[in-house]
């Protein structure tokens, strides 16, 4: 087992140092139970110190607790009665204690039991978000590239937004995109479709032949065994882009998603698309025309691209993230910068919890050599 598999198995504690809080209150009462007068009875409260240490500690710690505390009532009782045995008051109190700890034994095997699921499948999403979705190199050609993906759900790190890049002879094809659903059918349909980018985009085929490629792949793929026809429920917004080495203009068809953002001297521009296409999927539907976009990409602009869930983010009142405003006046040059300055701020905003999945990508292109 790998260290990092065993990492995420072993529920975070605190250290045993910790231990000494229940044990000093089993100390602290018991004596003063011993000193005070006959007719006060502090024993009652030892039952706090096995019922804390479930907070900080194990099955072990706790039922070291619990013993602890038994043990001390069971001294105490010996010493205020010390004519008889035992009465039954501290009997009965011994037999609470006794079935006090028990339980929260019982209930700590079972949290620990279900913190290493947890773990376990925490490690498994990871692994899966690492082979679908894998971080886009810092650098990709000329460009200088970064990207974050932001869960909805904790417990599973990953869903259906995705990314992707590939080189061509001439310079760089990216597509993001959101898979509409959730859960693991997102997760596979986002699979198939960053599958068939992979595939094609280094052919020298035109962007929008590319995109009809992309749209029947994904027709084709999520088409359940024994249908005719691809009229199903599932489709995916995207944008595919095509930046090349040395020419300034990126080639742009946009599927239904939310337009890029070209960050210049701290003024942001949004990148609507003049020809937009619908969703991949639903081509055989609208027969569409892929026709290309344009925009200027200048060394020392930052492109930025995104899925709804960043745009979508609400706070408490129900408003909107506002992208371009948030981000007017940014000067962060480097992409990485841009993008842990965009997560703090989009946190903020929502209190610390999206609703839905949000990637990013940060692009800058370096500025050409000069001549010698």
């Amino acid at each position: 087992m790998s260290p990092r598999l065993e990492d995420l198995r072993r529920p975070e504690r605190p250290g045993r140092a910790m231990l000494a809080i229940p044990i000093a209150w089993i100390v602290a009462v018991s004596v003063i139970d011993l000193v005070a007068p006959p007719d006060i009875h502090l024993g009652p409260l030892l039952v706090a110190a096995p019922a804390i240490t479930p907070l900080f500690g194990g099955p072990w710690s706790v039922g070291l607790v619990s013993a602890l505390a038994v043990i001390a009532q069971t001294i105490i009782g010996l010493v205020r009665d010390s004519d008889t045995m035992l009465s039954s008051n501290h009997q009965a109190q011994i037999i609470a204690l006794v079935l006090v700890g028990t339980s929260l034994v019982i209930f700590s095997v079972f949290r620990e039991r279900r913190a290493k699921e947890l773990a376990q499948v925490r490690y498994v999403s990871e692994a899966a978000q690492r082979v679908v979705l894998p971080p886009l190199p810092k650098e990709i050609g000329p460009l200088r590239v970064a990207s974050l993906y932001l869960a909805a759900e904790a417990e599973a790190q990953i869903g259906g937004d995705l990314y992707a890049a590939a080189r061509t002879t001439s310079g760089t094809r990216l597509i993001v995109g959101d898979v509409r659903g959730k859960g693991m059918t997102a997760v596979n349909d986002a699979a198939l479709l960053l599958g068939a980018f992979r595939v094609a985009a280094h052919r020298q085929a035109s962007l929008g032949e590319l995109v009809a490629y992309l749209d029947r792949s994904v027709c084709w793929d999520l088409m359940e065994p024994g249908e005719a026809g691809c009229f199903g429920e599932t489709f995916i917004t995207a944008n595919i882009l095509d930046i090349p080495d040395r020419d300034g203009r990126v080639q742009m068809v946009a599927c239904g998603h939310p337009p890029p953002v070209v960050l210049r001297n701290g003024r942001p521009a949004t990148m609507d698309a003049l020809h937009p296409a619908p969703p991949l999927g639903l081509g055989a539907l609208a027969h569409p025309q892929y026709r290309v976009d344009s925009f200027q990409f200048e060394p020392g602009d930052l492109l930025l691209l995104y899925t709804d869930g960043v745009t979508e983010a609400r706070d408490s009142t129900g408003t909107f993230y506002p992208l371009t405003e948030r981000i007017t006046g940014w000067t962060e040059s480097d992409p990485d910068a841009f993008l842990r300055r965009l997560r703090r701020d989009l946190l903020h905003h929502v209190g610390g919890h999206l609703n839905d999945d949000a990637a990013m990508i940060a692009i800058k292109r370096a500025a050409p050599p000069r001549a010698a």
